[in-house]
């Protein structure tokens, strides 16, 4: 009888393709792989714990699959991914259900542990080297759970940067970049299996090739990632703004496969809190990235991340970062509130706000963005944009209650997941990752709608 695996991946989207790649190890191994934890003989959960939000998001998950070990066919549970690796001493004493914890320089070794599980051992533990690089032939087996057209591809591990707030280089290691040669490989096997929209994803895409290149490259990466015949688009996700160089942009705007949109997590906007954190921005820096990103890329699309509520931040400092963003105008903002993590800089910090004035902060910041949003958004009715397509939406989600056979899509402004939607009817059944052109003839808050074009 073959044992049945059933996978449960948290956390961001390199997080995912670390899950791939062990359900395409495990798949090798001749494990079944199932979806239903309730018939799995092991259960394994890929955590994250960058945020402690995040890990006691795993800590329920885990006592949730737990109960399948008393009531149902589990027999073994296994830990891996960044809590695994931040709380490795404590899991087992903590969580003794748990039967092996594998740390986030070890999820190459699945199939050991899932051995070692199956032949009694309890509390196993396989924590070695964060910095640990990829066997690149494992990541051509990666099994791609994502669906509608598009995929993750990791281009590097770790960061450099360690910033103040940031629990990722002690958890990641150091920055390492996946060589050229084996990306478009791995690439063009997610093509053969359907990807059609490619998601470039790193701590900071691009520092790509400073490690093993000496230098810059994520432009030529990008380059010979767009030679793939079925790739037809590329968009790229983390890219600190200080970071972003000439020939980057001169690619993005000369290769028409490059989505015009770039995430870029600047945290903050003013210089005192920028300073605070750690990291190598300015104001002026990132404006002058941005006025040159827009003069070379006028339809670019840039999204953002900001930390509402780091310590020391004051009043001054949140009026002066909402007339920074006024002035910036992001197409797309996210905003989270500062999180005190053990063992980073910031934590020890004095002057740690309270929560409430946190959120209050964050919803400032939100309502102001909406009306950018809005205006940004109405500026493309009348236009067409072309589509990948998400799916049929059911009654309940329908932008107007009276509409029937109505699809959602993602234009090149929308990442799955974090962005907005293009709606839109169609009498005919739609495929979910097709394209369809699609012109535009409202707009809300954060999504557009629009009618399909022949």
């Amino acid at each position: 009888m073959t044992e049945k695996i059933s996978f449960v991946s948290l956390g961001c989207d390199k997080n995912l393709v670390d899950s791939e790649v062990m359900l395409g190890l495990i798949a090798e191994k001749g494990y079944g792989i199932v979806n239903e934890p309730e018939r799995a003989d092991i259960i394994i959960i890929n955590s994250c714990g960058f945020l402690m939000s995040a890990s006691q998001e795993a800590i329920d998950k885990i006592l949730e699959m737990a109960d399948y070990k008393l009531n149902g066919s589990c027999k073994a549970l296994i830990v891996t991914g960044c809590m695994a690796q931040r709380y490795k001493d404590e899991i087992f004493s903590s969580l003794p259900e748990v039967d092996a914890v594998v740390g986030t320089g070890d999820f190459e070794k699945i199939g050991m542990v899932i051995d070692a599980v199956l032949n009694g051992k309890k509390h196993f533990e396989t924590v070695t080297d964060i910095n640990n690089h990829i066997n690149e032939e494992n990541a051509y087996k990666r099994v791609v759970t994502t669906t509608g057209g598009f995929g993750y591809i990791k281009i590097a591990e770790g960061c450099n940067m360690n910033c103040t707030y940031c629990k990722i280089p002690s958890l990641r290691g150091k920055y390492r970049s996946r060589s050229i040669e084996s990306l478009v490989k791995e690439a063009s096997v997610l093509a053969a299996q359907g990807v059609r929209e490619l998601i470039v994803v790193a701590q900071d895409t691009s520092m790509y090739g400073i490690d093993i290149y000496k230098k810059q490259q994520l432009h030529i990466l990008l380059k010979r990632l767009s030679e793939i015949e079925d790739i037809h688009w590329i968009r790229l996700l983390y890219c600190y703004p200080e970071n972003i160089y000439p020939e980057l942009i001169d690619e993005m705007a000369t290769n028409k496969k490059i989505l015009h949109y770039i995430d870029m997590p600047v945290q903050h906007t003013t210089d005192r809190i920028l300073k605070l954190m750690g990291r190598r921005s300015t104001f002026d820096k990132i404006r002058d990235n941005i006025t040159h990103l827009r003069e070379r890329i006028p339809d670019i699309c840039l999204r953002t991340t900001l930390i509402a509520g780091f310590p020391g931040e004051t009043e001054d400092d949140v009026a002066l970062e909402l007339e920074n963003l006024k002035e910036l105008e992001f197409d797309r903002v996210g905003v989270f509130t500062y999180s005190q993590e053990d063992g980073t800089v910031a934590a020890e910090m004095p002057e740690q706000i309270e929560e409430e004035t946190k959120q209050k902060r964050m919803d400032m910041i939100m309502r102001q963005q909406m009306d950018i949003s809005a205006k940004k958004g109405k500026q493309f009715i009348g236009k067409t944009l072309e589509v990948i397509i998400e799916g049929k939406i059911d009654d309940e989600y329908a932008y107007e209650a009276e509409k029937d056979n109505v699809y959602c899509g993602r234009s090149y402004r929308d990442c799955y997941e974090i962005d907005g939607f293009v709606f839109f009817e169609s009498n005919d059944e739609l495929i979910a990752g097709d394209f369809v052109n699609i012109k535009i003839t409202d707009a809300t808050d954060y999504d557009l709608i629009g009618e399909i074009v022949s």
